[in-house]
C-alpha cells in the first residue's frame, strides 16, 4: 500500500500547533507525524502560509447542496448533504431530520444508516431533532408532529444504535416531556441524549443529567432565557460541567457578547461549532421549502415569511471564522471547537485529530481561515 506525506505547513493536530512536522498517512489513516518523509512515499506538498488541520466534525446538518434531509430522507441525499458540506471542511456529520411524521422518520433512520456505511462519505451516524419537544418552544418545528414518545417509539429507539455500530445516534428532546427512566433507558442503550426546544427548569435539567443526557442542542435557541431566579435548561447548560453545548455562531442566533459568556462558562472544551445548516449552503439559491412553507434567504438568515428562523445559513468554515471574529479565540480554539471537543462528544475517538491511528480526515485553511483543499481517509474529495 502507497503511503502518502502531507508536508510543507504548520499542522493543527487538534490539541497544538506544530512546525516542521509532516504526517505520514497509510490506506486512509495517519501513521505518523514526522519531520522527513520516509523513503517511497507519495509527497503532498501543502501550501506555506497554509494550516494543516483535522476535518471538521458537524453534528447538526438538516441540508446542504439544495437538498433538505426532511424533504428527501434517502441514502443519495444524506451523502449529497455531506458532499456539499465537505467543500467548506466537514469530513463528518450527522444528517438532521427534524420533527415529521412517524412514517418518515424511520425512513431517514433507514437512509443514514445506510449512508453510514459508505466508506468516505462522511455520513457518521444520525441526529434526530424530536419530535419530543416543548410545544411551546418548538420553533419552525411543525405542531402537528411535536408528541411525547410513546412505548412503540421508545422501543424503536433503543434498536438504533445496533443500527450504527460504527457511527452515533443523538437525540434532541425536552427534558420536561420525558421522564428520567426513560432517559436513563434510552442512554443506556447507547443514545446520545441533548436538550432542546425546551422549557425545563433548572432542577428538571440538572436532574435530567444525573439519568443520561450530556448535550444540549443550539444552547440559547428555543429555550427561555436566563433568569436570576430561574435559570431554566440555559443556566442548567452553562453551570454543569458534565453537559456540552452546540452553539451557532453565525451573529444572529447568538449575540456576539452571549457566545463570549458561554464560552467563560463552560471553556473552549465543551462548547462545540454547528451549523444548523439548511440546503442552501453550498448554493445561490434564496429559498427552499420546508413542511410545504417557503423559507427565505435573506441577510444571511433563513426565515419564514412571518420571520421565524429556520436553520442557519452558514457553513462549518464560517462558524469557525465567526468564533474567531465574535468569540476572539485563537484560530486554534476555534478550529477544536469544530473538530475535536464534537468528536468527544459524540465519542468518536478516530477523527477530529490529527494523530497516528485516526482517520486522515484533513483540510487545508489560508491565514484568512478558508478551505484551499479537503481529504477524507486521504483521498482529496
Amino acid at each position: 500500500m502507497m503511503r502518502t506525506f502531507f508536508h510543507g505547513c504548520p499542522v493543527f493536530t487538534g490539541d497544538q500547533t506544530l512546525d516542521g512536522i509532516g504526517v505520514l498517512v497509510e490506506d486512509g489513516r495517519v501513521l505518523d507525524l514526522l519531520p522527513l518523509p520516509p523513503a517511497s512515499v507519495e509527497e503532498v506538498a501543502l501550501e506555506p502560509d497554509s494550516l494543516l488541520a483535522p476535518g471538521f466534525v458537524d453534528t447538526q446538518v438538516n441540508g446542504g447542496g439544495g437538498v433538505l434531509f426532511n424533504e428527501t430522507p434517502t441514502a443519495e441525499a444524506a451523502l449529497a448533504i455531506a458532499s456539499a458540506h465537505r467543500r467548506f471542511g466537514t469530513t463528518s456529520l450527522l444528517p438532521t431530520f427534524i420533527t415529521d411524521a412517524a412514517g418518515k422518520w424511520r425512513l431517514a433512520v433507514d437512509a443514514a444508516a445506510e449512508a453510514a456505511q459508505v466508506a468516505g462519505g462522511g455520513v457518521v451516524g444520525i441526529h434526530l431533532e424530536g419530535p419530543f419537544l416543548n410545544m411551546e418552544r418548538r420553533g419552525v418545528h411543525e405542531a402537528a408532529y411535536v408528541r411525547a414518545p410513546t412505548d412503540e417509539d421508545i422501543d424503536f429507539l433503543l434498536g438504533l444504535p445496533a443500527r450504527f455500530p460504527q457511527g452515533r445516534v443523538l437525540l434532541t428532546l425536552a427534558p420536561e416531556v420525558v421522564s428520567d427512566g426513560t432517559l436513563a433507558q434510552l442512554a443506556e442503550a447507547g443514545l446520545i441524549l441533548a436538550g432542546g426546544h425546551s422549557a425545563a427548569t433548572y432542577a428538571r435539567t440538572d436532574s435530567a443529567l444525573d439519568h443520561g443526557l450530556t448535550g444540549f442542542t443550539h444552547l440559547f435557541n428555543a429555550m427561555p432565557p436566563l433568569m436570576n431566579r430561574e435559570p431554566g435548561i440555559a443556566g442548567a447548560a452553562l453551570s454543569s460541567p458534565r453537559g456540552w453545548c452546540g452553539i451557532i455562531a453565525d451573529g444572529v442566533h447568538v449575540h456576539g457578547a452571549v457566545l463570549r459568556l458561554a464560552l467563560a462558562a463552560k471553556g473552549p472544551d465543551r462548547l462545540f461549532l454547528v451549523t444548523d445548516a439548511m440546503p442552501p449552503t453550498g448554493t445561490d439559491v434564496d429559498s427552499f421549502e420546508l413542511y410545504g412553507h417557503t423559507i427565505y434567504r435573506r441577510d444571511g438568515r433563513l426565515v419564514t415569511a412571518d420571520g421565524v428562523l429556520a436553520g442557519a445559513d452558514i457553513d462549518m468554515a464560517a462558524a469557525v471564522r465567526g468564533a474567531v471574529r465574535l468569540m476572539g479565540v485563537a484560530p486554534e480554539t476555534a478550529l477544536a471547537m469544530a473538530a475535536r471537543v464534537p468528536a468527544t462528544f459524540l465519542g468518536l475517538d478516530d477523527v477530529g485529530c490529527i494523530r497516528p491511528g485516526g482517520r486522515a480526515d484533513f483540510v487545508e485553511l489560508s491565514q484568512a481561515l478558508t478551505v484551499r483543499r479537503v481529504w477524507s481517509a486521504g483521498t482529496e474529495r
